[in-house]
């Protein structure tokens, strides 16, 4: 029986979606952390279309743009890859930024671990 009346493989939003997170993690683990960023991504698919859209929280002082073009290529790349859908676009949203040379003053409970 010939491949094309055997059926359709659909693969989930939310699945395209955390190869999306996934990537974006992947595009930003050498630049300035962000503590407890996690990359959240969404994704509207369409035949085999994905458009993507992927908030993240980023270290400053940085290049923010280099950050942002390092996660569209990687999440671009890696739904190819891995769901074999073109990717049009990816929207970076950069929700909050986290100064890397600042930390939170300690409090009264945590002085005596100093």
């Amino acid at each position: 029986m010939p491949a094309a009346d055997r059926g359709a493989t659909r693969i989930a939003d939310r699945v395209v979606a955390k190869i999306a997170a996934q990537a974006a993690r992947e595009a930003l683990a050498d630049g300035p952390p962000a503590p407890g960023a996690v990359p959240h991504a969404t994704v509207t698919v369409h035949h085999d279309i994905a458009r993507v859209r992927v908030s993240l929280e980023l270290g400053y002082p940085s290049d923010l743009a280099a950050q942002c073009a390092a996660v569209r290529r990687q999440v671009a790349r890696r739904i190819e890859e891995c769901a074999a859908m073109t990717v049009p676009e990816v929207d970076v949203d950069i929700e909050r930024l986290h100064s890397t040379h600042t930390r939170p003053a300690p409090t009264g409970r945590d002085r005596g671990l100093l």
